[in-house]
């Protein structure tokens, strides 16, 4: 998907530079999560997505990694470091969330496989309503409805699944033919969802910039962290190799975020916004270095 990192890039720096778009926007956040979805379902290979959960990689080490290891790791680092209540429990619950929606999608539009994030995605939401209380309660003391959690995850990626099942039956060749449609389709929620996580976060940069900017700086040093040590620990291609970098720092905060409610503290709430900025800009810098590995290649 030519030029889609940099529009993703583009999209998240629009919403803040535009509060008031941002607030229109906010309300279709679920609708364009639903479309992502959807769309990522339609443009993944059936077969190739089953023999991907074949792998013990893929239906076993990553959701364990990405559920298990990293959010505990994290924490037990965060809290050794000595971070202050609010932002060690921000971080906290912001990597025990499962992958991002949009982890296919995105490397779907890098040029990447985009069947292991989408079965890691899967398999970690199943997990989800078993780790994310667990994890939670340990290292914050926090209370969150696992039932809660799982009937949002039913309904999201069951309804989801069922739509493009119904679709790939009656309209398997029309998906095939507007395969491209499709993508346009992605990548318009894409920056749909990017927008509207904006919504209200000029206003806390502006009355708290100290805390926005620390914030902001700590969200990518985690999320940059998580993605070079998948990419770093993991066999395979660089392409798979950032694939699981992907998979691994990108989270779905609002997941979290939702559960919480009016438990959602300021800080929290900042640091949960603030996460957005490496989702949706960190594409960009794996497309330069992909296209420079490439080059030096092609002139070795």
């Amino acid at each position: 998907m030519p030029r889609g990192p940099t529009l993703l890039a583009i999209g998240v720096l629009a919403g803040l530079a535009f509060p008031a778009l941002a607030d229109a926007v906010r309300p279709l956040m679920a609708a364009a999560i639903f479309v992502l979805v959807l769309g990522t379902f339609l443009q993944v290979d059936g077969e190739a997505f089953r023999r991907a959960l074949r792998r013990p990689l893929v239906w076993l080490l990553l959701p364990a990694a990405a559920m298990l290891a990293c959010p505990l790791a994290v924490g037990f680092a965060a809290r050794a470091a000595g971070f202050q209540a609010e932002l060690f429990v921000a971080l906290a619950l912001s990597v025990c969330a499962p992958p991002s929606s949009g982890t296919a999608a995105v490397a779907r539009m890098l040029g990447f496989d985009a069947t292991v994030p989408l079965a890691v995605t899967l398999l970690s939401m199943a997990l989800a309503p078993i780790t994310v209380p667990l994890i939670a309660a340990g290292f914050t003391g926090l209370a969150l409805d696992p039932l809660a959690l799982a009937a949002r995850l039913a309904l999201l990626v069951g309804g989801a699944g069922a739509v493009a099942l119904l679709l790939r039956q009656k309209a398997g060749t029309l998906l095939v033919k507007h395969s491209r449609s499709i993508d346009a389709l992605v990548l318009a929620s894409l920056l749909l969802f990017a927008v509207a996580t904006m919504a209200g976060v000029r206003a806390q940069i502006e009355t708290q910039p100290v805390a926005a900017f620390t914030c902001v700086g700590l969200a990518f040093a985690c999320n940059v962290a998580l993605q070079v040590l998948g990419a770093l620990l993991t066999p395979g291609s660089l392409a798979e190799r950032l694939t699981i970098g992907l998979i691994l720092g990108n989270r779905n905060v609002g997941l979290v975020w939702s559960a919480m409610g009016a438990a959602v503290s300021p800080t929290t709430a900042l640091f949960f916004a603030a996460t957005q900025f490496p989702i949706y800009m960190t594409p960009r810098l794996i497309e330069l270095i992909v296209s420079r590995r490439q080059k030096e290649e092609s002139s070795a």
